[in-house]
């Protein structure tokens, strides 16, 4: 094998999770550990369950509209496959229909893949994201830059879309089958950029085809056998391969594009030496395993882990490291979209006026078109695969998401308070029932009372309860950001007082922000939670 001999073949030392008995009881934990954030509808599962026939319905009739020979869909829950859904035909030929396990050509969405390696082996110790890829690419020691004071490429470059290549698709699709050798060949030739590394994000295949052979240089095994072994094994992922001959005939899925109104086959291309930035095929099964262990990475907690990566990484390739331009568009509806979008590791993040923290990827070759896209803080995710060229779920994503909305019980997890935030609540509202010198000096961070004085602090408490009369506390938080800060109510005789804390990164959180806003009884609550509207303004 071609790397095992590499100078920089070095063996991958599968990580062993080492557990230490300890003697004494454990400590109570800190004032300011909070409990991990959590869903607070007992029926979620089963209100969401309610909108899966008319997303169903939806797809069907997209189905019919796209002219898609077959495809087959789901929905995922707090890293569970709970909805699925399939149509039409994997083979036109024999009238084979696809099934839950048929297996698809997912492309780009092999990215993670890719990405997912390069960060086990950062975590072995084996590489850092800021070294140099010629480091393990030595072709690329003598690569012409754009300018003299351009930087000299990075694993986080190629990871981020922001190597300053050219965007690619159509030209990198059809490299997906070369050779090792002609990739040697393409990388001693050098290489055209677009940009100077790192200011701009580029959607590149070529970045992602060297890191496959970054991985293999490291590891000292094939990009495939590394993947095999240390991802697809490790989660069961018995279906998914990068090479379309190994799949049972009984299970592929034929590729087709449409073209004089017919359905014409698309050769599907071998594994090759750019397999990593396109090459995978997976059945629905499989790729919600996947997508399961992404959505599990939330919220951080204690518990053991059991993915092939650890959860702090999980969520490091899910935050945006490279950000896009801006978009904003018009709906049928004549509502305005706003999307803030950028490129993680691996996956595109973005942000809209309805969710504030979306995880996709999407994936198109000649004969397929699928997509993979999350809500990590509603634990809720789609896939899709079909087999027509490029087909575009994006669009009925946006719809079926918009459809679990209106369940109602799509909502973000809540969040738990830390036992220092609950005492400070407690200790605030006896204040304004009466004012007591010695607890708020307990309670207080040292910048409190120089940013307002103590004497000026009493009598602003004495003026709210002069003017509002007794009060008691309405339940729960209007909002609460972090477990250190929140909002709460206070509902008294001649109106509402709102209360603002922030509590103080010190080991004991004293209170280093406080406000209290008088409202009056009649005052629309739902515009005080903080929380970002639902949808983007007309």
């Amino acid at each position: 094998m071609r790397y095992r001999n590499s100078t920089f073949g070095l063996r991958l030392i599968p990580l062993v999770i080492l557990s230490v008995s300890a003697t004494a009881a454990p400590a109570s934990p800190p004032s300011w550990v909070a409990p991990p954030a959590t869903f607070a509808n007992p029926a979620r599962r089963e209100q969401l369950a309610q909108a899966y026939p008319e997303i169903d319905e939806r797809i069907q009739a997209f189905l019919a509209r796209e002219r898609v020979p077959g495809a087959a869909w789901g929905v995922i829950v707090d890293g569970a496959l709970v909805h699925v859904g399939v149509a039409g035909l994997r083979d036109v030929v024999t009238n084979a229909p696809v099934k839950s396990d048929t297996v698809f050509r997912i492309a780009s969405m092999t990215k993670s893949f890719t990405a997912m390696a390069i960060l086990q082996l950062r975590d072995a110790g084996k590489l850092s994201l800021d070294d140099l890829v010629e480091k393990y690419v030595p072709e690329l020691r003598k690569l012409r830059y754009p300018t003299s004071d351009s930087p000299r490429l990075t694993l986080r470059h190629l990871l981020t879309m922001s190597p300053g290549f050219p965007e690619d698709n159509p030209w990198g699709d059809q490299q997906l089958a070369i050779s090792e050798s002609r990739f040697d060949e393409f990388l001693r030739e050098g290489l055209a950029f677009s940009n100077t590394p790192g200011i701009a994000y580029e959607y590149s295949n070529y970045a992602f085809a060297i890191l496959g052979r970054v991985i293999s240089r490291v590891s000292g095994i094939p990009y495939s056998a590394y993947v095999r072994r240390y991802i697809l094994d490790p989660l069961g992922m018995r279906s998914t391969t990068l090479e379309p001959q190994s799949v049972p005939s009984a299970q592929l899925a034929r590729g087709y594009r449409l073209e004089d109104d017919r359905w014409k086959l698309e050769p599907q291309l071998a594994d090759g030496a750019f397999g990593s930035m396109g090459g995978m095929l997976t059945s629905l099964d499989d790729l919600a395993r996947y997508v399961g262990i992404f959505l599990d990475a939330w919220p951080a907690r204690d518990t053991p882990a059991t993915a092939p990566l650890s959860r702090a990484s999980l969520r490091e390739m899910q935050q945006m490291w490279r950000v896009r331009p801006t978009v904003v568009t018009r709906d049928a509806a004549g509502d305005i979209r706003l999307n803030v979008g950028g490129y993680g590791f691996g996956l595109g993040i973005s942000q809209t006026c309805d969710f504030g923290h979306v995880v996709a990827h999407s994936g198109g070759l000649p004969g397929f078109g699928s997509q993979m896209r999350w809500l990590p803080e509603y634990g809720v995710g789609l896939i899709a695969l079909g087999n027509r060229t490029y087909t575009g779920w994006g669009g009925m994503f946006d719809e079926a998401l918009a459809i679990l909305r209106r369940s109602d019980a799509l909502v973000p997890r809540q969040v738990q308070l830390a036992p220092a935030l609950v005492e400070a609540r407690r200790s605030v509202n006896t204040l304004i029932s009466s004012w007591d010198g010695v607890l708020i000096d307990r309670l207080a961070a040292m910048n409190l009372f120089l940013d307002r004085s103590k004497e000026r602090r009493q009598a602003e408490f004495a003026a709210l309860r002069e003017s509002m009369g007794l009060c008691r506390e309405r339940p729960g938080f209007l909002y609460s950001k972090n477990a250190l800060r929140g909002d709460w109510l206070l509902e008294c005789e001649r109106g509402l007082i709102q209360v603002s804390v922030t509590l103080a990164p010190t080991p004991r959180p004293g209170i280093q922000h406080l406000e209290l806003r008088g409202l009056p009884l009649d005052a629309d609550v739902t515009a005080l939670t903080g929380l970002p509207p639902q949808t983007c303004p007309r």
